[in-house]
């Protein structure tokens, strides 16, 4: 089971558990998740959504492998991770997260979806699209830079180096740095927190608290998604997977 699903005391828990692949996501791990959030909405027995991975790894983004054998596929018109992204976007229902070591790619991008993120202090976070020839997704272009700043959200997502916990915690990535054997713990007892409050208040509060960006960020979405697809299929992108599958540096140099 690479994603471990638990339900308890009104908190639904989904773990990323393919350490052997460091806990990269496969299109059927989208599935799975999305599937579970749907379920979670429509369950009145579920007041919160937890997502974690181990304590030493969140997770290193897509399997690689998976996204580029799966880019041109769709499920019902929908790719897993659209369907993914648009449950946890969509979530009405608080979602928390609980982050150890390496957070990359979509393991960053879907952070900013979450209501309570924590971190380990020894967390590593990634954006690292432009290193694949590719551009922000799921409305990172937006909500980093609106969370951030511009120049901050610029050095992340432009030259897609990883930033620390602390930096996260300053960008407003994350609610809180905690040591690592703590973090898993204070996740769990923050969503019971949550699930004893009243949910429908709990539910009118996010509401509010999104709706002023909705219509910008599912705009923001749709214009990422589009420029994704298109440079997925560009040279650049060929180059960028290419030299990462040979393990050698990629060269740019022959691109205007």
């Amino acid at each position: 089971m690479d994603i471990l699903i638990t339900k308890s005391n009104g908190i639904l828990t989904l773990e990323f558990n393919r350490p052997e692949r460091k806990n990269s996501i496969t299109t059927v791990m989208y599935d799975v998740m999305a599937n579970a959030i749907f379920d979670a909405e429509a369950d009145p027995a579920v007041r919160v959504i937890l997502i974690q991975g181990k304590p030493e790894l969140f997770t290193a983004g897509n399997d690689l492998e998976d996204f580029l054998k799966n880019s041109g596929t769709a499920d019902g018109g929908e790719r897993p991770v659209f369907k993914f992204m648009r449950a946890l976007g969509g979530a009405t229902k608080p979602v928390v997260a609980a982050v150890g070591g390496y957070a990359i790619g979509i393991g960053t991008t879907l952070l900013m979806h979450c209501d309570l993120v924590y971190a380990a202090d020894s967390a590593k976070f990634s954006v690292p699209f432009t290193q694949l020839g590719l551009c922000p997704e799921f409305g990172s272009s937006m909500l980093l830079p609106l969370n951030a700043g511009h120049a901050r959200a610029a050095e992340k997502l432009m030259l897609g180096e990883a930033f620390s916990a602390q930096e996260a915690y300053d960008m407003g990535i994350i609610s809180k740095v905690l040591p690592p054997a703590e973090v898993i713990g204070h996740a769990q007892a923050q969503a019971a927190k949550l699930a004893a409050l009243p949910p429908a208040s709990i539910r009118v509060t996010k509401r509010l608290m999104k709706s002023g960006r909705t219509e910008s960020l599912n705009n923001a979405i749709a214009t990422e998604s589009t420029l994704f697809s298109e440079m997925l299929q560009a040279p650049e992108a060929k180059e960028a997977f290419t030299a990462f599958f040979e393990k050698r540096k990629p060269d740019f140099s022959k691109f205007a």
